[in-house]
């Protein structure tokens, strides 16, 4: 059996995936489809794929195939729609997995395959050791690793499949259009809500600051608990945002937390979902801000702890005016200019409470 050096140990307790990547012969199936077209799904396959996705995994296939066979023996089976961006082809299955890693916009540490064949578990293993590899002989062990079992089941979750499908329709509208990008938002007809977190909003609100670490100003993660006290602190301000346009919802892709004091307001964490990176909604969330506490008449501070993936909330931080007042190790401490009032781009309607 082949393992990657995530597939055991502590690393492989706390990484938890956002999609599995399935090799199709003797792996979903039993049997080679080129050699045999009556091949059979193999035993509990149904349900592995059904669970993964009601906990919000996504799936996809890396399969050397012929992608006309593959695609119809899936309609036949009833399976086609669980699969994005499946990559059926001859390339090697490194290439296969940086595609749909590509397509979905997740990192590839989020990403685990499963393969029946040693060789391709090795390629993968070797040229990005960050994905988790699993042999196909434990299938029916998928569901009792913790690294597929999420903390809670949010709705969110529960419509992730939906949500990719949408953001599909979309991406397809976008080719498409004629004209500038600006035009093309407005065609879209978003409405951004930013609202106080409530109790019902917390297990979603945990379940992005595990998940999002891209587009993120800290990397900070809460526990529920931790936010259920943010909730009732009077020194803490918790926010949401969530996304919907004339394709459907994005649900719940942002959270804000600010620890407040007399003068000096403190931005602890700022993050959204990379579905959402070329809408602007981050400046959008950022400029709501600087509008609250210029109300309060407070000073606005925000941290900012850098790594190698989050790059685009420094700049989007810049970009709103924040300029660097203080250099702690690994975190860096910036303050908004408030001397301007902040506005919002008209393609998107603003729907906030505070």
């Amino acid at each position: 059996m082949v393992q990657s050096k995530f597939e055991t140990g502590l690393a492989a307790e706390q990484k938890k995936i956002k999609c599995l990547v399935w090799d199709l012969d003797h792996t979903l199936w039993h049997g080679v489809l080129l050699e045999d077209d009556n091949v059979k799904l193999r035993e509990n396959v149904v349900n592995v794929i059904k669970t993964l996705d009601s906990r919000g995994i996504l799936q996809s296939i890396a399969s050397k195939n012929e992608y006309g066979q593959v695609m119809e023996k899936l309609q036949e089976l009833g399976l086609t729609e669980y699969f994005l961006y499946p990559q059926i082809d001859w390339n090697p299955k490194s290439q296969s997995l940086k595609a749909i890693s590509d397509a979905l916009n997740i990192n590839l540490d989020t990403i685990a395959f499963i393969d029946d064949q040693p060789y391709e578990l090795e390629e993968v293993a070797f040229t990005y050791p960050e994905v988790l590899t699993i042999n196909a002989d434990r299938l029916n062990e998928i569901l009792e690793m913790k690294t597929f079992t999420p903390t809670f089941n949010t709705e969110d979750s529960k419509q992730r499949r939906f949500m990719y499908l949408s953001d599909l329709q979309r991406k397809v509208a976008e080719e498409e259009y004629m004209g500038p990008q600006e035009s093309f938002l407005a065609s879209l007809n978003m409405v951004l809500s930013i609202v106080p977190a409530s109790a019902e909003d917390l297990q979603r609100a945990e379940e992005l600051t595990v998940r999002t670490n891209q587009l993120n100003t800290t990397g900070y993660t809460y526990s529920y608990e931790e936010l259920e006290g943010f909730l009732r602190s009077s020194q803490h301000k918790l926010f949401v945002a969530s996304l919907d346009d004339k394709f459907g919802t994005y649900g719940k892709i942002g959270l804000v937390l600010i620890e407040i004091t007399e003068n000096v307001w403190n931005l602890k964490l700022l993050l959204m979902s990379c579905r959402v990176m070329s809408r602007g909604v981050g400046s959008i969330m950022l400029n709501y801000i600087m509008q609250l506490a210029q109300k309060n008449n407070v000073r606005l501070l925000a941290e900012f702890i850098r790594n190698d993936r989050n790059r685009m909330m420094y700049i989007t931080l810049k970009m709103a005016g924040f300029r660097e007042v203080a250099n702690e190790g690994n975190k860096e401490v910036l303050e908004a200019g408030l001397s301007r009032s902040p506005s919002f781009p008209d393609y998107v309607k603003i729907h906030v409470t505070e």
